[in-house]
């Protein structure tokens, strides 16, 4: 039987003219009315949702407060210094406020002087932030979309419960009596609708027209020519932004032109290469029908599997485009990134895992070992930016079987070094090794930041080759046991006591392998050098050494 709460009150006797006697309303109208009554719940809460989004990310060196707003401005507040404001570009005329909390109010009382030298060590963090703003801005969205939809989402539940808690309340009959009130005064209903709407209207347009900046905010010269042209600036911060910015976006230009002169140069010296490889393999293939006559069949080539190495990019953003280019240029399937992609393992270095995800093409595989400069924590972000993050396990990528952990140890500017959690590096490297001994269909590659976590699994022939980073200074690749390492230098072109952002101090290297999947071995590899002068030079493709005899029943020292 039927609910008869479900199938609403019985349709009372018509007096002839098919009309509802007074008391009962039809079924039809009944379902209108809760339709309508949906549908603003809906509008309504995804309204609420959009317009009271917020997240916490990053701006540059510091940790921000985003939240969106309805005025049509981005307005960026640092607190005791003032404001910059921009026209917003997002649509319906809705804007970001963005508050920055870690400008500390001591700073109203430093003269402007004072003021620089102050905020002057965050200098070269904004040139990196600015380098690269889309992954930035593409984290934000992410968080201001994920945030809108789950209010969205509670303010809809919350109005969900109140409509059935209302109508237990009220019971059968006594909802009966009102919803037939209601659709009898219809036409309040259809004003109060109206009314709703034009609210709504109002609120998400209520930036259409941005009120002039009150005198004394005149756009600020120092952008010109940046994103951040015709920006708006309030307080002390025009009188900072004369002097302070000023050095910044003469740093972003010059970083933006560095880079984009370097990535010209890669270009153009893969064009030679592939030129002088077309011209060989016409020579030899001339030389083959010479030998073996004009009705010859020429040897099919292998089908090798290329991969690039990078290695401690310490969040040196500008090299990003030119890992675009290799990989691209290559024909590269996975990007192996041996470690140490940030400098701090920070949430505000969240964009520098982003930029570098996206660096890598789509339909491209991103395989990471993360090193003592990285975290948790950014390490989940490098995997929400779809890196497929190595924790102790074998994972297969295009048929290569790959190994790797986080490192042991976490290394933090100012603070030193120390453990990362209860595994030394000797624990590490003991049961990285058990696990490759133990690995029914064996493991092709070890991926480790940290050379020395792999010298056991090496040593007893448990992987036959290692690629590592860690030292900033290319090793190998050499047998070391009985394996082959591969010691990548820093992609970032790092060197002691210089920054890793802005223009290279030392030479960035990246690292082209190819590996053969039929006899499940590396091939040649081949180095690719960006100089600090800009300059390219690609090394002579180069055979990887031989693997030595592996001993039967390999056993790791110390290990059951």
């Amino acid at each position: 039987m039927a609910d008869p709460d479900e199938q609403g009150p019985e349709p009372a006797p018509s007096s002839g003219t098919g009309v509802p006697a007074p008391g009962r309303l039809s079924r039809h109208r009944r379902r209108w009315l809760l339709a309508a009554l949906g549908v603003a719940a809906v509008l309504g809460s995804l309204v609420f949702g959009v317009t009271t989004a917020r997240v916490t990310s990053s701006l540059g060196p510091h940790e921000a407060v985003y939240a969106v707003t309805t005025d049509g401005t981005v307005t960026v507040d640092v607190g005791p210094l003032g404001t910059l404001q921009i026209d917003s570009p997002l649509p319906l005329h809705l804007g970001v406020r963005v508050t920055v909390g870690e400008i500390p109010a001591s700073f109203t009382e430093l003269d402007q002087a004072s003021t620089l030298q102050a905020l002057s060590g965050d200098a070269a963090s904004y040139v990196q932030f600015f380098s690269a703003p889309q992954a930035a801005v593409h984290d934000v969205a992410r968080g201001l979309v994920v945030d809108a939809v789950s209010r969205a989402l509670g303010a809809l539940t919350v109005l969900g419960g109140v409509w059935w808690l209302g109508r237990a309340l009220l019971g059968p009959r006594r909802r009966a009596e009102l919803t037939e009130r209601v659709w009898r005064e219809r036409r309040r209903v259809a004003v109060a609708g109206g009314v709703v709407v034009a609210v709504v209207l109002v609120v998400t347009s209520s930036g259409v027209r941005t009120p002039a900046p009150p005198e004394g905010e005149a756009a600020s010269a120092v952008f010109a020519g940046t994103p951040l042209e015709g920006a708006r600036v309030t307080g002390r911060l025009g009188g900072v932004l004369d002097t302070y910015g000023g050095y910044v976006v003469d740093a972003y230009r010059e970083n933006q032109a560095f880079y984009a002169r370097a990535d010209t140069a890669l270009q153009t010296a893969l064009d030679a290469q592939e030129l002088g490889r077309a011209g060989s393999r016409d020579v030899a293939t001339r030389l083959e029908r010479l030998v073996a006559g004009p009705t010859a069949t020429p040897a099919p080539e292998r089908e090798l599997l290329t991969l690039v190495v990078v290695s401690d990019l310490h969040c040196n953003v500008g090299m990003a485009p030119l890992v675009t280019t290799l990989v691209e240029r290559t024909g590269a399937e996975v990007v192996l990134d041996a470690g140490d992609t940030t400098m701090n393992g920070t949430s505000v270095e969240q964009y520098c895992v982003t930029t570098f995800a996206r660096a890598v093409p789509r339909g491209v595989d991103l395989v990471t070992s993360p090193g003592n400069h990285d975290s948790d924590e950014t390490s989940r972000s490098y995997a929400r930016a779809g890196a497929t993050v190595l924790s102790g396990s074998v994972v297969t990528v295009r048929g290569l079987r790959v190994l790797g952990d986080h490192d042991p140890n976490q290394t933090r500017v100012g603070g030193g070094t120390s453990s990362a959690g209860v595994e030394s590096l000797e624990d590490e490297a003991a049961r990285l090794a058990r696990t490759a001994c133990d690995a029914g269909d064996g493991v092709d590659l070890l991926l480790i930041h940290n050379p020395a976590v792999g010298e056991p699994a090496l040593d007893e022939g448990c992987v036959p080759a290692q690629v590592s980073g860690h030292l900033h200074r290319r090793y190998g690749p050499e047998v070391v046991g009985q394996g082959v390492r591969y010691v990548s230098s820093s992609s970032a072109g790092a060197t002691l006591g210089e920054p890793t952002i802005g223009v290279l101090h030392g030479t960035a290297e990246m690292t082209v392998l190819r590996w053969d999947p039929a006899d499940r071995s590396f091939v040649d590899y081949q180095v690719v050098q960006v100089h600090p002068d800009g300059g390219v030079e690609l090394q002579p493709r180069t055979a990887w050494p031989p693997r030595p005899p592996v001993a039967l029943d390999p056993q790791v020292p110390g290990l059951p």
